[in-house]
């Protein structure tokens, strides 16, 4: 069944470990990261962006997640990535979603605490998670450049908001690293001394399994992935095809795409549970 994701945090925050976050767009992306999480008996956070709205509203995603999470025996929760609005937030709380993300990181530090406060308010018992600095790079509709979180900043916002979870910017960037990534881990140390709240870590696909494990170690408890899954899955059905040149059914690509996404999803889960 669909759960908020509040106590799967601040379990993983008291033992050192974090829960895996997964951006999916269909279908068979919501059946691999849930069949890979029942396998691996850990609890899991799908997401979506506001993108991927676009595509499809939050009642058709939650009603897919939540049709799949009522057949398995993990936890699973459903969360809106990178919200870009009051308005999308409250639908995707009207539509079953268990967390949502206001993203006001392109914001003044007011503007940001003042419509982040809003969304906490009237989400009531749906938890909401927040960001300060800006992740850079560009996933979906979402681009920025890196801005550093302030660890002072940060305590103040977390107070003055009310936020349940805290997306931090410590130098990794979304989309596809065009080098090795370096990690400011000391602000992370210094924003954790600051902020009790769980702490996320975006923009994690293409680190190395030593960095998100590091990451974790020094306080972050959730861990977003999106780019590798949306390639894991591309890259399945681009050799299914490959293979398969007169293939036309698209139960049967549409499962290479599943498998790969499935594999992928165990890497990741085994990395953020520190085994």
């Amino acid at each position: 069944m669909l759960v908020p994701p509040t106590e799967l945090l601040q379990t993983a925050q008291a033992n050192g470990t974090a829960v895996g976050a997964f951006n999916i767009e269909n279908m068979e992306m919501a059946q691999a990261v849930i069949d890979a999480a029942d396998e691996a008996n850990l609890p899991v956070i799908l997401q979506t962006t506001s993108s991927t709205l676009k595509y499809a509203s939050p009642a058709v995603y939650a009603a897919i997640v939540g049709a799949l999470a009522e057949r398995v025996r993990v936890p699973v929760a459903m969360h809106l990535d990178h919200g870009n609005s009051y308005a999308l937030a409250m639908e995707c709380i009207q539509a079953g979603y268990t967390s949502v993300m206001y993203d006001g990181s392109l914001l003044s530090f007011e503007e940001n605490i003042r419509i982040t406060r809003e969304v906490v308010e009237a989400a009531g018992s749906v938890p909401v998670e927040a960001e300060l600095g800006s992740v850079g790079g560009k996933e979906d509709d979402h681009e920025a450049e890196n801005a550093y979180t302030d660890p002072a900043q940060a305590a103040e916002f977390a107070a003055r908001t009310g936020a349940n979870s805290l997306a931090i910017a410590i130098g990794t960037a979304h989309g596809v690293y065009s080098g090795v990534p370096k990690l400011d881990i000391d602000r992370l140390i210094e924003i954790r001394k600051h902020v009790n709240i769980p702490l996320v870590l975006h923009g994690a696909s293409g680190l190395s399994a030593e960095t998100v494990r590091t990451c974790i170690r020094e306080g972050i408890c959730k861990v977003n992935f999106a780019t590798e899954l949306r390639i894991a899955y591309s890259d399945g059905v681009k050799a299914f095809l490959r293979d398969n040149p007169a293939a036309y059914d698209p139960k049967a690509y549409g499962k290479a795409g599943y498998l790969s996404v499935k594999k992928m999803v165990h890497e990741k889960l085994n990395m953020v549970s520190m085994k």
